[in-house]
């Protein structure tokens, strides 16, 4: 039987062209399945939706995030189709009717939902105003995802399982570092291994690789046998 290679999304987090062609030519590895995630970092510089618009036969994922009324979702969304992105993120606090809303204009484009941030805790959301336990919060917005019929969630890696049991489809999570290495601006973190073994269908993984990506990919495939 064929094994399915393990999905890694590396964070594109620079806004030079040159870095990113690097990661690309460093990261045609065929026992990981690749995909290439850009923020606002890159995708509002001068050079990067022209990156973007040119990438072929990659998987591209375009992390907006967006965080607005229905209408301006929906308008954002359709003004980034000639793109062609394979995944998209909005944050599911903006709520059920944007999150209907734009799944019915993202086209073959998967909508994918941002719970709570890997860089917030329980304390972090005191101090903005929530109540709620981070965990009950998380699954609340998976229930919200599900009714929305989104095609993907982005999670910490504490939370999989949970989410896992009202939500089906796709589970992506940040917040991963390779053994040793620091939390940086995390708070959630976990390894690579351990987050495929709670239930992730794919990583997103960032300066943990970047730093040296070829000495760290072969620590992330060592990690993952």
């Amino acid at each position: 039987m064929k094994i399915k290679k393990k999905k890694v999304f590396i964070a594109c987090d620079t806004t030079d062209p040159n870095k990113i062609n690097q990661i690309i030519k460093k990261t045609q590895n065929s026992k990981i399945n690749f995909g290439y995630k850009f923020g606002l970092q890159f995708l509002n510089s001068k050079n990067g939706r022209k990156f973007v618009s040119n990438l072929k036969n990659k998987i591209t994922f375009g992390d907006y995030k967006l965080a607005d009324i229905p209408n301006t979702c929906v308008s954002a969304v359709k003004a980034v189709r000639d793109l062609k992105l394979n995944y998209i993120t909005i944050h599911i606090s903006s709520g059920l009717k944007a999150l209907k809303a734009v799944k019915r204009v993202s086209g073959k484009t998967k909508l994918v939902g941002v719970t709570i941030l890997t860089s917030l805790d329980n304390k972090s959301l005191k101090e903005i105003g929530f109540d709620k336990n981070l965990k009950k919060l998380v699954q609340h917005q998976a229930r919200l995802a599900t009714k929305a019929k989104l095609d993907a969630i982005v999670c910490s890696p504490h939370e999989i399982k949970i989410v896992r049991r009202v939500f089906k489809k796709e589970i992506i999570t940040p917040g991963i570092r390779l053994l040793g290495d620091s939390k940086g601006d995390q708070k959630r973190v976990m390894s690579p291994k351990q987050a495929f073994h709670n239930g992730a269908t794919a990583l997103v993984m960032g300066r943990s690789l970047t730093d040296n990506i070829e000495k760290n990919i072969k620590k992330l495939i060592k990690d993952l046998n």
